[in-house]
């Protein structure tokens, strides 16, 4: 039996405080939706709340990472990605995320990611 969720309204959700969030890095915030335990080595899904101007540290990925920015803008190395793109970082690939002006991601992992940096 699949594992079905309905967001019809993700966005409000997060906006009047539904949602519970932890710290993931300073001034990010995750709510984890499927997988993500410690130890865990599986796929996994979550919502990132990005203050502005906060970052991930420089990291690789051991399986794909797919990521739809819902709002806000996300940016790393090869661009910046505003509400409604989704991008999609292949297995072995590199990188480091900041938002300057904040944003709200839906993320899915196939596997955990790696820090590499700080």
């Amino acid at each position: 039996m699949p594992l079905v969720w309905s967001f019809p309204d993700l966005l409000e959700q997060v906006q009047r405080g539904d949602l519970s969030w932890k710290a993931l890095r300073p001034g990010v915030q995750i709510h984890s939706l499927y997988g993500g335990a410690e130890g865990d080595d599986g796929p996994s899904a979550a919502l990132l709340l990005y203050a502005p101007g906060a970052s991930v540290p420089e990291h690789t990925h051991p399986g794909h990472e797919y990521i739809y920015v819902l709002s806000g803008n996300q940016a790393d190395e090869n661009g910046v990605y505003g509400a409604g793109s989704l991008i999609v970082n292949r297995p072995g690939s590199q990188h480091a995320v900041r938002s300057p002006a904040g944003c709200v991601v839906l993320i899915l992992w196939e596997r955990p990611v790696v820090f590499t940096g700080r």
